[in-house]
């Protein structure tokens, strides 16, 4: 797989373009130089996880996946809505809550600890950063380990709701036969039917995954929050996001009018291109473990 490395200061671009694996010494060199600065902000998306065995919608794993996510304006408008993204997530959440951490995860911890990171900005909602180990952590569309009562607000443990689900449910058995990544499994109409959801055990109320639902907006201060995050930083570092949206590219639109310098690692291209000092077209578990081996984060 060839690089594509563009804009580069740190380098002269004749000898950053002549790089033919995306993990040579050159290219990790250009990466560890501007890491090693130390405060760098990392911005993640779903490409960091699908090394776990969790898929993305807009990279190799998922160019061929039709995405229907639920928007928040279905979920709280039908009861039928409501009964099937629960039976889908029911049966995803078997494999999202069982996903661990891969190398890519550990190399951010690992710079983390190092000293080197201004904090992570993560699109995903796995959890994997925190289970790697990484402490400043923030969840920009918030995690599935977690549910939330849309009327008395009391958050639980998901590991909770899914006990009650299969109490609900002892002779409900159903498999997908696709997983997507907001954690919820391809499921037909007769699979979900007879599926019973549970309601919250304080007030009654509704539950839903304490995560951004399409048509939700992300609150204003988790925002700001993360915009401070890439503002102070000396560098951004974008890891496996595709940059299409406006959720994660706002903050690389941030970054360019301030002048701090952007790098991107991502299989493919992303809307933050044009923008990057540094763009690296490779795999993130083997490219973020050369770097941190190169920056001697261990």
């Amino acid at each position: 797989m060839t690089p594509s490395t563009t804009k580069s200061p740190l380098a002269d671009p004749v000898e950053a373009a002549e790089a033919s694996d995306p993990r040579e010494p050159a290219d990790i060199a250009l990466l560890a130089e501007l890491v090693a600065r130390g405060s760098v902000a990392v911005l993640s998306g779903a490409g960091l996880s699908t090394e776990s065995g969790i898929p993305d919608y807009r990279g190799p794993t998922g160019r061929a996946r039709r995405a229907e996510p639920m928007t928040y304006q279905r979920f709280v408008g039908s009861v039928e809505a409501r009964r099937r993204y629960w039976a889908r997530s029911h049966v995803g959440w078997r494999q999202i809550g069982q996903a661990r951490p891969n190398a890519g995860h550990r190399a951010v911890a690992a710079m983390e600890r190092h000293g080197l990171l201004a904090g992570i900005v993560t699109q995903n909602v796995d959890g994997l950063h925190q289970a790697a180990g990484a402490r400043r952590v923030i969840e920009l569309h918030g995690g599935l380990d977690r549910v939330v009562c849309l009327s008395c607000r009391v958050r639980t443990p998901r590991a909770d709701l899914d006990r009650r689900l299969r109490e609900a449910n002892p002779h409900w058995h159903a498999t997908g036969h696709q997983i997507n990544p907001d954690g919820d499994a391809v499921l037909t109409d007769e699979q979900v039917e007879g599926f019973h959801v549970v309601d919250c055990t304080s007030c009654g109320g509704l539950l839903k995954p304490d995560v951004i639902f399409f048509g939700e907006n992300v609150p204003r201060t988790r925002v700001d929050e993360c915009f401070s995050t890439v503002t102070r930083a000396r560098a951004l570092l974008v890891l496996g996001s595709s940059l299409a949206i406006k959720s994660g590219l706002r903050f690389v639109t941030k970054a360019a009018t301030l002048g701090i310098p952007i790098a991107i690692i991502n299989q493919g291209p992303t809307g933050g291109d044009a923008d990057a000092t540094l763009t690296l077209d490779a795999p993130l578990g083997a490219t973020l473990a050369d770097l941190a081996t190169h920056l001697g984060a261990q």
